[in-house]
């Protein structure tokens, strides 16, 4: 299967540099993170064109034979034109639809308003790891569910592993010693860079500390990880996209995902309020 959408094409870089296996088909790519199988975006499926009809138990059908023991559901569709094809009989079967906005940039611009007062710098040692995840858990609607702690920890082990190996950074803001703002960036194939889990914590938004954040990080990918191209996903419901456009991000593609939970198990979805990690 060869895919089309930069935005999957950068996914499946990450991915592979976190560990995970990907199995090629004609039609679809498995993709899975055997050391987070609470990871649904780590552990799905990628098909090559929207869905036609009849299609809907096939696809469910080839995700449960990759993944017998999973407690969810999750298959993206390669349709960066955010074509959804017969989408109607995989909501009947119980799949919702995401459609998010991949964005991207040659550069990154200064933000017009003045940075607020914070340490902008990246993320070293075990305790600003400690403190990364406690951001993640303090800014996710998820925070409360069993075992979404030990699910953070797994999913920045990751992102820790491709750091220490080379391949980018974890950026955080921080004041008298506390993350109050964080987001990775990483390279994702030749020229290109991701930006993974804006987050900014709940009491301390609206301040410029996620803007400033972008405008560091994406300064270092330029010149430490030789990007030409960055990358960074959008929920186009939601209002960082237009703190991404305003720092000279444009809209680039659609990124069309399906899920359904089966059990009780631990949700990840691939975008987290404008960015995916």
């Amino acid at each position: 299967m060869r895919v089309k959408s930069i935005g999957w094409q950068t996914d499946l870089t990450l991915r592979r540099l976190e560990g995970a296996e990907i199995v090629e088909g004609e039609e679809h790519l498995v993709v899975r993170s055997a050391e987070n199988p609470g990871f649904w975006w780590g552990n799905f499926i990628l098909v090559d064109a929207p869905p036609k009809p009849g299609d809907a138990d096939r696809w469910i059908g080839q995700f449960n034979a990759a993944f017998p023991d999973a407690g969810h559901v999750a298959i993206g569709i390669d349709s960066p034109s955010g074509q959804r094809g017969a989408i109607e009989e995989l909501a009947a079967l119980g799949m919702r639809t995401d459609v998010y906005t991949v964005l991207s940039t040659a550069t990154v611009r200064r933000p017009s308003r003045e940075p607020p007062a914070a340490t902008f710098r990246r993320v070293a040692g075990d305790g600003d790891w400690r403190k990364a995840t406690d951001l993640w858990v303090a800014n996710d609607d998820l925070r409360d569910t069993p075992g979404h702690r030990e699910f953070v920890k797994r999913r920045l082990h990751a992102a820790r592993r491709v750091c220490e190996q080379g391949h980018g950074a974890w950026f955080g803001a921080f004041r008298e010693g506390e993350m109050h703002a964080g987001l990775g960036i990483f390279r994702a194939g030749p020229g290109l860079a991701r930006f993974q889990a804006v987050d900014t914590h709940p009491a301390h938004r609206r301040q410029g500390l996620a803007s400033h954040l972008l405008f560091t990080a994406g300064q270092y990918a330029l010149t430490e990880l030789g990007a030409s191209t960055l990358l960074i996903y959008a929920d186009p419901e939601y209002h960082a996209i237009g703190i991404y456009r305003s720092l000279g991000f444009s809209d680039r593609e659609q990124h069309v995902q399906l899920e359904r939970p089966q059990r009780q198990t631990q949700p990840a979805r691939l975008c987290r309020k404008g960015s995916s990690i």
